[in-house]
C-alpha cells in the first residue's frame, strides 16, 4: 500500500479493502511476536534448564516428597473418625449417594478398626497406624479433600497433573520448572517404584514442557526396591573420558542443526538430558547404595523386618535424595490400596508395609533439620465409601477423603476440614485437588496462577483456571 494515500485516492481502494489488506500483516505481526516471546524462553530454557530459580515470594518449603498409596485409601478406616458409622451399621445411608458412581454399594459399613486420640492435638487416628500416630503433632490432617473423577486413571491423572481428561505436565515436572534443582547432577523429579497402569508415564511426564522436566524413574511397582535402579546409570564398557568425546561430539552436531533450523525445543530437552545423564554416572550410584547407613537408621525404617523392608527402602531412598538436592520424590506404595473385598485383612496389611518407614521417614526428616523446609504429603487419588461392597469392602469415593501434610511450612496436630457423619461428602472447609495443588505451590514460593507456560498459543497452568491457596493450614 502506497504510505502516502490521501483523500483524492478514495476512488482506488475502499475502507473495506484497505482493512482487509492491512489485516494479514497485523495478523503477521502479532505471529511474529508470539514465535519471538516462544523462541526466547526456548533459549532461556536451553542456557541452564536446571539451575535454581527465584521463587515469586519467600518459600517456606525447598523440596517436596509425596507419599503416593495406589488405589484409594479408605479415609473411614485410617484418619476420618465417624461414630456414627459404628451406631448405624447395617442401616440405609440416611441421604442420596452421587448420581454417578463407580459400581452399586449396600448399607453403612462400619470400620473394623478403633480409633484412639493421640498427641498434644488430641488427633483421632486408626490403629492401623501406630507409628505415624507417634508423629500425629507433625501432622496436617486434610479430611475435606474431594476430586471430580471416580475411576483410577482419571483420578491418578488428576491428582498428579491437574487434569482427568488431557495429557499435561505433572506436578513435580510442573514444580521443577518453576524452581530448577539444587544439585546439578541430578535430575530434579524422581519417582521410586512408580505405577505403568492407569496413567503411566502420564502421572509423571513432562507433556509439553521441555523433556528435562520429566520424573525419572526408578524401578516400577513389582519391582523389589533394593533392585531399584536408574536404568542405564553405569557403563562398563565406555571408559568416561572416551563418554564426553562422544558426547561432546553428538552435542556439537545437535547445537549446528539448532543454528540452521531454528529453536527446536525437543532437541534442546534431549541435548541438556544428554548432559544431565552423563553426570549423573558419577553422582546416583553412591547415592543409590546405603550401606553406609547405621544400624539405627536401618532400624528405623524397618528395614531389618521383611513386611517393612521394601517400602522402607524407598522412604530411606527418597530421603536420601532429597537431602542432595532433588526438589520432588514420589514414593508410590504399589495398587494395593483399592479394598473393594477383603477390608480388614488388605488394609491392615497395606498399612503394616508403609506405617513403620513412613514414621521413620519423618523423625529422620526432623532429626536431620529438614522437615522443615521439606513438605511431604500422604493420600491417593481418591477414598472409599462409608456404604458396604459385599460384606468387606468399600467403592471408591472421590468426594471426600483424607490427606495428609507434614513440615515445609504446614500447621502441625491440624485436622482441617469435615465430611457428612458418615464421611461420604466433604461438607466443611472443602479442598479440591486444584486448591491442593495451589497451595503446594505457595508452600515452594510459587503463585499458581503466574507460573505459567505458553503452549499452542495459550499459557498453561498445573491448577488451569482453577484453584484456591489453602491459608488456614499455613503455618
Amino acid at each position: 500500500m502506497n504510505s502516502h494515500w490521501t483523500a483524492s485516492d478514495q476512488s482506488a481502494i475502499s475502507r473495506r479493502d484497505l482493512l482487509r489488506r492491512s489485516g494479514g500483516g497485523f495478523a503477521a505481526l502479532a505471529l511474529a511476536g508470539l514465535l519471538g516471546e516462544e523462541a526466547r524462553g526456548a533459549g532461556a530454557e536451553t542456557r541452564n534448564p536446571l539451575s535454581p530459580r527465584p521463587t515469586h515470594f519467600p518459600a517456606k518449603a525447598n523440596r517436596v516428597i509425596f507419599l503416593f498409596m495406589h488405589g484409594g485409601p479408605s479415609q473411614v478406616d485410617t484418619f476420618d473418625h465417624k461414630p456414627l458409622l459404628d451406631r448405624d451399621h447395617g442401616k440405609p445411608l440416611p441421604f442420596a449417594k452421587p448420581r454417578v458412581v463407580s459400581s452399586a454399594t449396600g448399607n453403612l459399613l462400619r470400620s473394623p478398626f478403633t480409633f484412639r486420640k493421640h498427641g498434644q492435638s488430641g488427633i483421632d487416628v486408626s490403629e492401623l497406624f501406630p507409628h505415624v500416630s507417634g508423629c500425629v503433632d507433625d501432622l496436617c490432617v486434610i479430611n475435606s479433600m474431594h476430586g471430580t473423577n471416580s475411576r483410577h486413571g482419571g483420578a491418578l491423572l488428576e491428582l498428579h497433573t491437574g487434569s482427568d481428561t488431557f495429557v499435561r505436565p505433572s506436578m513435580g515436572s510442573w514444580i521443577t520448572y518453576g524452581l530448577g534443582t539444587e544439585n546439578q547432577d541430578l535430575p530434579g523429579f524422581l519417582t521410586i517404584c512408580p505405577s505403568l497402569t492407569h496413567g503411566g508415564v502420564n502421572n509423571w511426564s513432562s507433556a509439553f514442557l521441555p523433556a528435562v522436566y520429566q520424573g525419572t524413574p526408578i524401578g516400577a511397582t513389582g519391582v523389589p526396591s533394593d533392585q531399584a535402579k536408574i536404568p542405564f546409570i553405569a557403563n562398563t564398557s565406555t571408559p568416561r573420558g572416551l563418554q564426553r568425546l562422544e558426547l561432546d561430539l553428538i552435542q556439537e552436531m545437535n547445537r549446528d542443526h539448532i543454528a540452521q533450523s531454528g529453536a527446536d525445543q525437543a532437541l534442546e530437552g534431549r541435548i541438556a538430558s544428554f548432559e544431565l545423564a552423563f553426570r549423573m554416572q558419577a553422582a546416583a550410584p553412591e547415592i543409590q547404595e546405603i550401606s553406609g547407613e547405621s544400624p539405627e537408621t536401618r532400624r528405623l525404617y524397618g528395614l531389618d523386618q521383611e513386611p517393612t523392608r521394601s517400602f522402607g527402602r524407598q522412604c530411606l531412598m527418597a530421603r536420601r535424595f532429597a537431602e542432595r538436592g532433588v526438589r520432588f520424590v514420589q514414593v508410590s506404595h504399589s495398587y494395593k490400596w483399592d479394598q473393594h473385598g477383603g477390608l480388614k485383612k488388605d488394609i491392615s496389611r497395606n498399612a503394616l508395609e508403609v506405617d513403620q518407614p513412613i514414621a521413620g521417614l519423618l523423625k529422620d526428616l526432623k532429626s536431620r533439620g529438614l522437615l522443615e523446609d521439606t513438605l511431604v504429603i500422604w493420600g491417593g487419588e481418591f477414598g472409599r465409601t462409608p456404604t458396604s461392597q459385599g460384606d468387606d469392602g468399600r467403592d471408591h469415593n472421590p468426594h471426600g477423603y483424607t490427606m495428609w501434610m507434614a513440615g515445609g511450612g504446614v500447621k502441625g496436630g491440624l485436622v482441617h476440614g469435615k465430611t457428612d457423619d458418615y464421611g461420604y461428602y466433604a461438607v466443611e472447609d472443602k479442598v479440591h485437588v486444584h486448591d491442593l495443588h495451589a497451595t503446594i505451590l505457595h508452600l515452594l514460593g510459587l503463585d499458581h496462577a503466574k507460573l505459567t507456560y505458553r503452549y499452542a498459543g495459550r499459557d498453561f497452568r498445573l491448577t488451569d483456571i482453577h484453584g484456591d491457596v489453602v491459608r488456614e493450614i499455613l503455618a
